[in-house]
């Protein structure tokens, strides 16, 4: 199926272009969304997410947060090369730190002028799920924050969200171990913490668990709904 969004260019605040993936909503807008992908990249995967959720009235941008502005989008879900290198890039960015600029250009662009773009939201999968994490504490412009399986989210557990916040790991991945989770929920006792009988990257092609992943992004769009003020049906 041909994709419905397209490739564009954002600018960061120290003026440094942005490759993002921008999907649109073809009838009434629920508010922006701001999608943040694995260390693999804006696969296609993400960019197939991007077009559902905008069939679904959000406005996407998918930016990159590892790649220069010229590198393209891989075109390759499981398993693309380069593993190492790109595991190289997330460390050497703390997974996620320095892509909050990124991330905070995307949420710049869907707010639009003076923030009359409407409420914007953030998900993120795994390296993207970190960032998310890192994003709901550190980012402006947020309304609400849903995390897929970050691995790295027990670095910065002692950040705290400043706008509604949902996390979400799988009870069998095997990158995540239990005690990361339980050190997770003990420092925020109060954040919604769901765990699903799937692995990692339970919504993504490599490790899908059908169950896990409808369930999930229900429970992300109902926090997207409630934190909007929208009383329209996900």
């Amino acid at each position: 199926m041909a994709e419905a969004g397209e490739r564009v260019t954002l600018t960061a605040a120290d003026g440094s272009p942005v490759a993002a993936y921008h999907a649109t909503p073809g009838d009434a807008r629920r508010g922006g969304l701001v999608i943040l992908h694995a260390i693999w990249g804006v696969t296609p995967h993400i960019r197939a997410l991007s077009d559902g959720l905008a069939d679904q009235g959000y406005e996407v941008i998918a930016p990159s947060l590892l790649d220069d502005a010229e590198t393209p989008f891989p075109e390759v879900d499981v398993d693309p090369p380069g593993l190492d290198a790109r595991m190289a890039l997330g460390e050497a960015g703390g997974w996620g730190v320095a892509a909050l600029p990124r991330v905070q250009a995307a949420i710049d662009a869907l707010a639009g002028p003076d923030g009359l773009g409407g409420p914007v939201f953030a998900m993120g999968f795994c390296f993207g799920g970190t960032t998310a994490w890192l994003a709901a504490g550190r980012c402006e412009g947020l309304k609400a924050v849903s995390c897929f399986y970050g691995g790295d989210i027990v670095r910065y557990v002692d950040d705290t969200p400043k706008v509604p916040t949902i996390l979400h790991f799988g009870k069998t991945d095997p990158l995540i171990p239990p005690a990361d989770v339980a050190a997770i929920t003990a420092a925020h006792p109060d954040l919604p913490v769901w765990l699903y009988e799937a692995g990692h990257a339970f919504v993504a092609p490599n490790g899908h668990h059908p169950d896990s992943a409808r369930l999930a992004m229900l429970r992300t769009l109902q926090l997207f709904q409630r934190a909007g003020g929208s009383k329209g049906e996900v």
